[in-house]
């Protein structure tokens, strides 16, 4: 399952004017082999992996989460893949495409080799029934319809090509037609698409369901019949027979399984963990690998969520107090052993030391929170000790999901009691939290997210976001200025132009406060059974933890040493700590071999 090609897909386009009035690929081009794939991966056998808790719903486009985009990708396909070399656009269910001179007009011809899991080809009518699902209204498809409301409904020319046209020209226009995953329509046009959870019989890609136990497990089982297993990028890909994906409603519950061997590769995500926890004679001996990857994925942020929409965070005096009493160096220092940076922009990675984020942080000041919150009209009652405004108490409610949050909630709730702020903790499942968030049912909550290379502010900062159910925008912000920016880079094919907007956006939603921004780190943490066989850059170029699903392999030799080397008490040679992409990346095609 490729699914480090999700992010890929869902975040990347490389622009350039020069792709309009041509059709693509070129008369020389040919397929060239992944460039990380290794050619000494074998086919077979199971990997089982931590995946985060059950989901409600195994359709992406229902569910706006990277659980149900992980699974997704392994089932269904795009018109267009994208080359884990350069970025550029790829053949995958379409075999060529065509862009018109006024960059309003895209024309794909499906690969006629291309078939459902049932032996029925894939057809431009496919196409046109996936994207009009996505757009009717009564279905619940949330922030997929954001980049395909900029098209009309396509135009089938004939069973094997599609024409879609653009209402405006936009620099993401080919990225939101090209990339989105198409759907069998003779297998779901008589049901209500709301209700397509976790019956998803026919596929068209590499992986389709196996089993699902219910808040234990579910199986993806790789298709010997897919109808490109035989391309040349996809060998060395694709490397299990069964992807076992294990559910856990806490992270720590999954490590403790992961110890013990019901897990084979775990991401890891608290410090704790990765520092105190990963010590004894398993790791000491080689049996675990633990190995820190450095690459190219971009660098997200995540946060505490105020809902703008309603008391008392609509109040920006408020939003910004909630910022100034957070210790997160306290917490870095006490709960995270210092292996964090503490955030101080919604865009990260657009800055450099030669161009410096211009954002003051919020620090820690008490004095600051409370000043802002009497200009703001609150007020100590001196029976009860906590802030009022207009006879009501200054209680703010955290929606939580994840016990690891406790330890750092417990400080700050009682930075917060210490200014007269009263904070609940409102503990739900991750079905629940979904619900609420959906619905927007929150005042404040944890949230993290991923990063694109090239940056789409729409989805999670334009004020049309704001109300749209299951979208990006939690926080319900709107701003008149940052729209007029994010307009301003929709015709832009310059990615540096587009990143300088981001830059202004960035700092006047930085102002505005509706994250109570925490931390970050910019590599993976990964840890694994000593008994695959891996790239030698270990991930993908851009990919996390779960690009191991794709790139890695079940080594029978490895196998057979772990299991006498348990056995026997006896250690296994090392890898290394540490390993940094660039350092040890070779092209197999464009680059010669290193000396």
């Amino acid at each position: 399952m490729k699914s480090c090609f999700r992010v890929l897909l869902v975040l990347f386009f490389l622009a350039s004017t020069a792709f309009c009035d041509q059709t693509f690929p070129k008369p020389d081009w040919k397929e060239l082999p992944d460039p990380v794939a290794s050619p000494y991966a074998e086919q077979g056998g199971e990997v089982c992996v931590y995946i985060g808790p059950s989901p409600k719903s195994l359709n992406y486009y229902l569910e706006n989460s990277s659980i149900a985009a992980h699974v997704f990708s392994g089932l269904y396909e795009s018109l267009l893949s994208m080359s884990s070399r350069n970025l550029e656009y790829e053949p995958h269910l379409a075999s060529k495409w065509s862009i018109s001179d006024d960059k309003k007009t895209f024309t794909f011809w499906i690969d006629k080799r291309a078939k459902w899991s049932d032996g029925k080809p894939v057809t431009a009518q496919d196409v046109k029934w996936t994207f009009d699902a996505i757009m009717n209204p009564a279905n619940k498809t949330g922030v997929h319809k954001v980049s395909l409301s900029r098209f009309e409904s396509p135009e089938v020319l004939d069973d094997h090509t599609i024409r879609f046209t653009a209402k405006e020209v936009h620099w993401k226009n080919l990225l939101s037609i090209g990339t989105f995953d198409i759907l069998p329509k003779h297998a779901y046009e008589n049901l209500d698409f709301n209700k397509i959870n976790f019956e998803l019989p026919v596929v068209s890609g590499p992986y389709e369901i196996g089993e699902l136990t219910e808040n234990v497990s579910l199986t993806l089982e790789r298709r010997r019949d897919w109808w490109n297993n035989d391309a040349v990028n996809v060998q060395g890909v694709n490397n299990f027979d069964t992807i076992r994906l294990r559910f856990y409603g806490e992270s720590e519950n999954a490590f403790e399984a992961f110890k013990k061997g019901l897990i084979d590769i775990i991401g890891v995500n608290t410090a704790r963990t990765w520092v105190k926890e990963t010590e004894g004679q398993q790791f000491a001996d080689n049996w675990i690998i633990k190995q820190k990857i450095q690459n190219y994925r971009p660098v997200g942020f995540q946060g505490f969520a105020m809902n703008m929409r309603r008391p008392p965070f609509d109040d920006v005096s408020v939003r910004k107090a909630m910022a100034h009493l957070i210790n997160r160096e306290k917490m870095n220092a006490a709960i995270m052993y210092n292996q964090y940076f503490l955030h101080k922009s919604y865009f990260e990675d657009l800055y450099s030391p030669d161009n410096p984020c211009p954002n003051q942080p919020y620090d820690f000041n008490k004095d600051k929170a409370r000043k802002l919150l009497a200009d703001s009209g609150w007020k100590v009652n001196p029976k009860t000790g906590f802030l009022e405004k207009n006879g009501k108490p200054l209680t703010v409610k955290f929606l939580t999901r994840d016990s690891t949050a406790e330890r750092f909630l417990a400080i700050y709730e009682q930075d917060l009691k210490d200014v007269g702020i009263q904070m609940v903790i409102d503990k739900k499942d991750w079905a629940a939290w979904m619900k609420d968030m959906d619905d927007f049912n929150y005042e404040i909550t944890w949230a993290a997210w991923g990063a694109a290379l090239f940056k789409d502010p729409e989805g999670m900062w334009a004020s049309s976001e704001a109300d749209r159910p299951s979208g990006n925008n939690i926080t319900g912000f709107k701003n008149a200025k940052v729209d007029e920016l994010i307009e301003m880079q929709k015709s832009i094919f310059s990615v540096e132009e587009r990143h300088e907007i981001c830059r202004k956006i960035d700092q006047l939603v930085y102002e505005q406060c509706p994250y109570v921004l925490l931390w970050n780190i910019d590599y993976t943490r990964l840890l694994y059974w000593n008994k695959f066989g891996t790239p030698d850059t270990v991930l993908t170029k851009y990919g996390d933890d779960s690009s191991a699903e794709s790139y890695w392999w079940l080594d029978p030799y490895s196998v057979a040493d772990l299991k006498d080397a348990m056995e026997q008490k006896l250690p296994l040679p090392p890898k290394p700590l540490s390993v940094v992409f660039d350092e040890v990346f070779v092209d197999p095609v464009m680059d010669k071999p290193k000396n």
